[in-house]
């Protein structure tokens, strides 16, 4: 049996912690993990009301407890399980948000509601962000890194939202943002490379390689040291997580 651990932690077992901040990053990850543990508890969160019903002259009404079925304990107890993934998962002021929830779904819904807000706050956000994503450029004395961050930021936020785009179009999209600079280097990619097959990972790198060449021919090697140093930190699981954001 699984034991939960509640708190902070990264651990496989243990679900992400919550505190308020950074709500889509949290969500993505908690879905997953609970996909992760056990499928059928997502199903239970997005489909199965709380309480068993049963049909009495066309409506639904609550079963009496000693008319439930094996079925109807057994979404019950997967209910409760789900519960206490988010009971395991949020710090004390979400907590004290839904404790009065009496279903998983319910706890979802608060926390969806509370966070990304209405339909039609999201629909806004949606459409800031697209305009945001569609005036995107590299801005001038920018590094491709801090170029790459700004747009995984714009990126991650629209996921987080329910719109994606594919890796095709976050690789052309890059490729548009670039100054005029740099259109030798995107000449020789889009000549070079299928495009529709590139990976953003590959782009990065390529991107980063030429800016470190650029840096070396017009500074030479003494401040190379000194501009490599200053991207040091920027690791390769860094880098990775630029681009988990382009699956569909």
């Amino acid at each position: 049996m699984t034991t939960f651990i509640c708190g902070e932690s990264q651990s496989l077992y243990t679900p992400p912690y919550f505190d308020g901040e950074n709500y889509g990053y949290w969500k993505t990850r908690m879905t997953i993990f609970i996909q992760a543990l056990n499928y059928n508890l997502w199903d239970i969160i997005m489909d199965c009301p709380n309480i068993p019903t049963t049909i009495v002259d066309c409506k639904g009404v609550p079963k009496l407890k000693n008319e439930y079925t094996i079925f109807d304990k057994k979404n019950l107890k997967l209910n409760a399980l789900a519960m206490h993934v988010f009971y395991c998962a949020l710090g004390p002021n979400e907590f004290n948000r839904i404790r009065s929830c009496l279903s998983a779904k319910e706890i979802l819904d608060k926390l969806e509601s509370t966070h990304e807000g209405t339909n039609q706050v999201k629909d806004s956000r949606i459409d800031m962000l697209i305009h945001e994503y569609e005036l995107f450029e590299m801005r001038h004395y920018e590094s491709i890194y801090y170029m790459f961050d700004r747009f995984t930021n714009i990126i991650n936020l629209l996921n987080s939202l329910g719109k994606s785009f594919s890796n095709n179009e976050l690789v052309r999209k890059i490729l548009r943002s670039l100054p005029k600079s740099w259109k030798d280097k995107v000449t020789a990619i889009e000549e070079a490379k299928d495009l529709t097959k590139l990976k953003l990972e590959d782009l990065l790198v390529s991107l980063l390689t030429h800016e470190l060449a650029m840096w070396r021919i017009e500074h030479g090697n003494e401040e190379m040291v000194v501009f490599k140093s200053s991207i040091k930190e920027n690791s390769d699981e860094e880098v990775a997580n630029f681009c988990m954001m382009a699956i569909e």
